[in-house]
């Protein structure tokens, strides 16, 4: 019986991709005659026509396309495990919807899990992107690499293929504000790694905003490392350090001038720092009590809302 090889596309907002992506990755299972090609599309809320799109794509080709409408737009992570979950494939490759990556890589990438690989990414070597997004991607980057992951690529990925075994594990996490790629790596399966380009998008607009990025970087500092509990126990230390500096200094000038400095613009500055650091690092105590409280109430971290599969008995709808 031949093997199942299945493909999470996450979509938002889409719509002008669409009509070179579904073709160009059916054109895979000509590339890969011995295995059944599944494509799982996920409209992660999209306000344009691409599920509608993508329904379309769905009725003519039901033995191979499968669409889950997620009910409004949860979020990159959230779309990939819900493809996940629909996906059936003895291995499951992960691409984005614009196809930024070179698609066609995924023929390499099933050699390598034929041969034992249960994870193989496609991690980037060059972007041509502009200066200002390779930028902020760089340091979120960085960040992982120096706080979390010393062995991370140095320029990410998210595009890659996952062998079974894998995906049953990212399917028994549920968080919620986390990273998929980040997630993936966590589980610790040594990578084959494969060098890519990340190409320019050619068509439509990237929904990835600055505050996005933000957000996402938040998410994934407070979800894998320490570091934001950790400064405020750093910060306290260097406080304690330097008040006792200028307490030092005030009883030298006092000893000397035998009167006390008239600092009062210095107290009032130190009053201020002080303040401000303590609000700084309640907020940062905040962000783990809203990650806690979100974990507690146990929300799903995505709904269905319906999923066009022509090949089974019937849709599902309202499925987490």
């Amino acid at each position: 019986m031949a093997k199942t090889f299945s493909i999470v596309i996450p979509v938002f907002q889409n719509e002008a991709n669409l009509p070179d992506t579904v073709p160009k990755l059916l054109a895979l299972g000509q590339a890969l005659p011995a295995y059944q090609l599944e494509l799982v599309f996920v409209d992660d809320g999209s306000r344009d026509r691409s599920f509608e799109c993508l329904a379309d794509y769905a009725k003519r080709h039901p033995e191979t396309i499968k669409v889950v409408k997620l009910s409004r737009n949860f979020g990159q992570t959230p779309a990939i495990q819900a493809g996940l979950r629909h996906a059936t494939g003895d291995c499951v490759g992960v691409i984005s919807a614009d196809l930024q990556e070179p698609h066609e890589l995924f023929v390499e990438m099933i050699k390598q899990w034929e041969s034992g690989a249960k994870f193989v990414m496609g991690e980037r070597q060059a972007r041509e992107e502009g200066a200002s997004h390779q930028m902020l991607s760089g340091i979120y980057w960085n960040l992982i690499r120096r706080f979390a992951f010393p062995d991370f690529p140095t320029m990410g990925y998210d595009y890659c293929l996952l062998d079974r075994q894998v995906v049953a594990d990212i399917n028994r996490i549920n968080e919620k504000n986390s990273s998929i790629f980040v997630l993936i790596y966590w589980l610790g399966y040594r990578p084959v790694r494969l060098p890519i380009t990340r190409k320019l998008r050619g068509k439509g607009t990237s929904q990835w905003r600055l505050w996005n990025k933000i957000s996402f970087t938040v998410d994934t500092l407070i979800g894998f490392t320490y570091l934001p509990a950790r400064f405020i126990t750093m910060m306290g230390f260097a406080m304690a350090v330097l008040c006792a500096i200028y307490l030092m200094g005030v009883l030298v000038f006092w000893y000397h001038l035998q009167a006390a400095p008239p600092g009062w613009m210095t107290v009032v500055g130190l009053v201020t720092l002080l303040g401000a650091l303590t609000l700084f690092s309640l907020g940062i105590v905040s962000e783990y009590l809203l990650r806690i409280l979100d974990e507690a109430r146990k929300r799903p971290p995505y709904v269905v809302e319906c999923v066009v599969d022509s090949s089974a008995k019937d849709n599902r709808a309202g499925k987490i």
